[in-house]
């Protein structure tokens, strides 16, 4: 693992990179290579210094941030820092690390870039291992609206989701999170061979059943019911049923 990540800010609030510079001198692991006020007064410089992460604001001059990323190659990775929560779905689409939402505290900004240092690959392997194809699930997380804020949530945590009235109750391996999202709009954002409705108050994610018994399925601690209207759906995605 390196023992610090170089990064670089874009950011034209002078107030809101000043207090990024101050967050990043309070962590080891970072070094900070630069601040500019635009995508185009960055430019060569990311190109020259190629820094690991990037702080990036989306409403820039010249060229707002969703924009650039594209451009960016070699590519860093890339936590984005936004007064706007309505660009949370496009931030996923071009595999943003992060999503920090200003104002934001530092142990908000210290939980996104730990995160980001603790998924690094050693950078000496001392045995060379037999590499094996892993599975790849081209979809691991998605963003919601949780209050005030967007949440990145793994889509692999996932255990089922209850509705409730106005909102979704999402239980996952952690913790139970409410959305004001309605089912369809989860459905449109879940890979739909990963999840099934089995009744018009609940959702499931199918490899996390323990036993489905007279229509009723057990996830963990919970018993779920299957409604006749989402029965026989919900029994042809199971796989090697009869």
């Amino acid at each position: 693992m390196k023992s610090t990540l170089s990064c670089c800010i874009i950011e034209d609030e002078y107030l809101a990179q000043e207090m990024l510079e101050e967050y990043i001198r309070k962590v080891p692991f970072l070094e900070l290579k630069g601040s500019y006020l635009s995508p185009l007064e960055a430019a060569g410089h990311l190109q020259a210094n190629k820094p690991d992460l990037l702080f990036l604001d989306i409403n820039l001059p010249d060229l707002d941030g969703l924009s650039f990323i594209p451009m960016l190659n070699p590519k860093p990775s890339i936590i984005l820092t936004t007064a706007y929560d309505q660009y949370a779905l496009k931030a996923y689409e071009l595999e943003v690390k992060d999503y920090l939402l200003k104002p934001f505290t530092f142990e908000r900004f210290y939980k996104a870039v730990l995160r980001l240092y603790q998924e690094q690959k050693p950078l000496y392997i001392t045995e060379k291992k037999e590499e094996k194809p892993e599975p790849k699930n081209e979809q691991e997380y998605i963003f919601i609206k949780v209050g005030h804020r967007i949440q990145k949530l793994a889509i692999r945590d996932i255990l089922f989701v209850e509705g409730m009235k106005d909102y979704l109750r999402i239980h996952t391996t952690e913790e139970k999170i409410m959305t004001l999202l309605n089912f369809a709009k989860l459905e449109e954002l879940l890979p739909a061979q990963d999840f099934a409705r089995v009744h018009r108050s609940f959702l499931v994610a199918i490899d996390k059943i323990d036993h489905i018994e007279k229509n009723r399925i057990q996830i963990a601690d919970q018993i779920i019911p299957i409604s006749d209207t989402y029965a026989e759906a919900f029994y042809k995605m199971l796989k090697g049923f009869q």
